[in-house]
Formats: structure tokens, C-alpha cells, sequence
């Protein structure tokens, strides 16, 4: 999947329901799939809001572990790793430039 993904259209394998998800918690989601089981910690892949966008899809109804890392450094601690564990199929993936071209 394009990393530009504004809109995603998915069904959850495990209740049949289908989703359609938009704007940035599309393109997390979309980061999620594509990381899969390894998951992803928001310095992968900067946004400004990653864990509004985790919660919101959690609200969905998605399930999505945040297993809490260490790290070093002069500003040692731990951040958050992501891992969705909803098995979802995509349906449809819609980029911001297929958005464009269509309006």
C-alpha cells in the first residue's frame, strides 16, 4: 500500500463487519497493515498525533496492542511499539493522489 493513504475500505476477518476509515486514521491503519505482526513505533513514521489515531481506531473496535520498549540515549526511557491484532482484509485502498484526480 502506498504510504499516501487517505482512505481505506476494509473487513474484519474475524466478525465479517466492514469499515471504512478516513484521513490520517486510514493512513495509520495502513501503516499498521503493512508492518504487520513486527509493528511500528511512531518514530518510523512521524505524525503528529500517532496515539489519538491509534485510539480512535480502538474505538472502531480494532485491537491494538502498544507494547511498551526501552530505549538509550541522554533521554532514556521507553516508547511505545503498535501492533494491530484485528486481521482485517483491504477492500480498498485510496491515495491522496487518486483523491486529487478524482475530484
Amino acid at each position: 500500500m502506498p504510504n499516501d493513504v487517505v482512505e481505506l475500505f476494509v473487513q474484519r476477518l474475524d466478525t465479517s463487519e466492514m469499515l471504512r476509515v478516513k484521513g490520517r486514521e486510514a493512513w495509520t491503519l495502513s501503516c499498521l497493515l503493512e508492518t504487520g505482526q513486527s509493528g511500528i513505533i511512531p518514530l518510523e513514521r512521524p505524525a503528529p498525533r500517532w496515539s489519538a489515531y491509534v485510539h480512535s481506531l480502538r474505538k472502531r473496535g480494532l485491537v491494538i496492542d502498544t507494547i511498551d520498549e526501552p530505549h538509550a540515549g541522554p533521554y532514556s526511557g521507553t516508547h511505545g511499539r503498535y501492533i494491530l491484532r484485528t486481521p482485517l482484509r483491504v477492500l480498498k485502498a485510496t491515495s491522496a493522489g487518486e483523491k486529487r484526480r478524482a475530484a
